[in-house]
């Protein structure tokens, strides 16, 4: 089974500061948690991990990656044996000529490594008034966006007439190197029910972002690959976002995993703007979070359905956990986040060090499994409730 890893490039003490629009700089600066945070970078290929995966945000200290694109493009140039991937990148807030220009660039750099897209339509109001795009037309610009970034890979020359974008006949170059891996390997992330079908009738792929519980994602798993069926599709199997911590006691590792979930929790609704219901309950496309959102849950609902799922405890424990998960979801690969909001940067390698150590040659002899009755024991239910239970403070932009 393959493991990969992300950082969030969070400043998670700077939210006050930044709230208040306060004169910086902050306490701790930007420039100390980007140094931090690409120092372990540096650590996942040489302690073995198979991928990297970049998240794109912007605007606030939720996450400071620069776009997820721009990032795996540095990160291409300073590794060698490393695939890698976007979770995800936000369609909407891109003009979609200029990401396959982009991606067709990162394809050739990257030369023969798997490059794997995952696309979302973002849910953060700060982030769609910074660009100037109105959060109504997400949906409509996100399928647009993706019907151009795939006809550039199909063929050379393609043009395309939609309600927002209008493309000429046109070229990409440098040509893609391997459009046909990429084709295979793009993948979505989804929150709201309505995202699903869309996604497995077009063929993509599938990546599970912590915006439900790992129960739920095995149930929408299902569902996924039976849409896939009807076209005659084999199933297919997703890669899932998964947060750990790592430590010789469990005790450590809880102590970690709960105070971060709990900093996680708060850092997402803060950036999300969460509490503004109406907001989103006058958003196209958005009305699920209204109805999620309406509910304020305990400390203890948070980490019970955010901290406890995730993979933290001792190597074994990590391990016992991570397999758990794979039989829940089906995950083909995980995605791991060993830093998160203020954790210092010692102890996240410390976390990342030991599971390479112990754990990663396990994961890399586990032969991840597909089973067709997932989610079977799930009972169905409201859209808005899956969400007030979603996985809160993971970094990655809900869809």
């Amino acid at each position: 089974m393959k493991i990969g890893c992300y950082f969030n490039f969070q400043n998670y003490t700077d939210w006050d500061r930044y709230l208040a629009k306060k004169p910086g700089p902050p306490a701790v600066t930007d420039a100390q948690i980007y140094d931090e945070d690409i120092a372990l970078a540096d650590l996942v290929e040489p302690f073995g991990f198979d991928s990297y995966w970049a998240i794109d945000h912007y605007t606030s200290p939720y996450a400071m990656t620069g776009g997820a694109l721009n990032h795996l493009t540095y990160m291409a140039g300073k590794t060698r044996t490393l695939d890698l991937g976007t979770m995800v990148t936000v369609l909407p807030w891109h003009e979609p000529v200029h990401v396959a220009h982009q991606i067709a660039m990162l394809d050739n750099l990257l030369q023969d490594r798997q490059l794997t897209l995952g696309f979302g339509r973002g849910a953060a109001i700060r982030e769609f008034n910074a660009f100037g795009i109105p959060m109504g037309e997400s949906r409509q610009r996100y399928n647009e966006s993706l019907e151009v970034i795939k006809a550039a890979l199909n063929d050379e020359w393609f043009s395309y007439d939609g309600e927002i974008f209008k493309v000429p006949e046109t070229t990409i170059r440098p040509m893609f190197r391997n459009p046909q891996r990429i084709l295979d390997r793009m993948r979505v992330a989804w929150a709201s029910p309505e995202s699903l079908p869309p996604a497995a009738h077009g063929g993509l792929g599938m990546l599970l972002t912590g915006q439900k519980t790992f129960a739920e994602y095995g149930r929408d798993v299902r569902n996924f690959n039976a849409v896939r069926a009807e076209h005659g599709w084999a199933p297919t199997q997703p890669t899932v976002v998964v947060r750990a911590a790592c430590f010789e006691t469990e005790e450590e590792a809880w102590d970690v995993m709960a105070r971060h979930t709990l900093e996680g929790n708060k850092s997402s609704r803060v950036h999300y703007e969460f509490a503004d219901i109406e907001r989103f309950r006058t958003t196209k496309g958005y009305e699920q979070y209204a109805k999620a959102r309406d509910h304020v849950r305990s400390e203890q609902e948070i980490l019970d359905g955010a901290g406890r799922p995730q993979a933290w405890g001792t190597p074994d424990q990590v391990y016992e956990r991570l397999l758990d998960i794979q039989r829940t979801t089906c995950a083909e690969e995980f995605v791991l986040s060993f830093r998160m909001t203020s954790m210092p940067a010692e102890q996240a390698e410390r976390s990342m060090r030991l599971f390479a150590e112990k754990v990663l040659p396990r994961m890399h002899a586990y032969e991840p499994v597909y089973n067709p009755a997932v989610g079977e024991a799930v009972q169905e239910e409201a859209g808005e409730q899956e969400l007030a239970r979603a996985v809160s403070g993971s970094g990655v932009t809900p869809a």
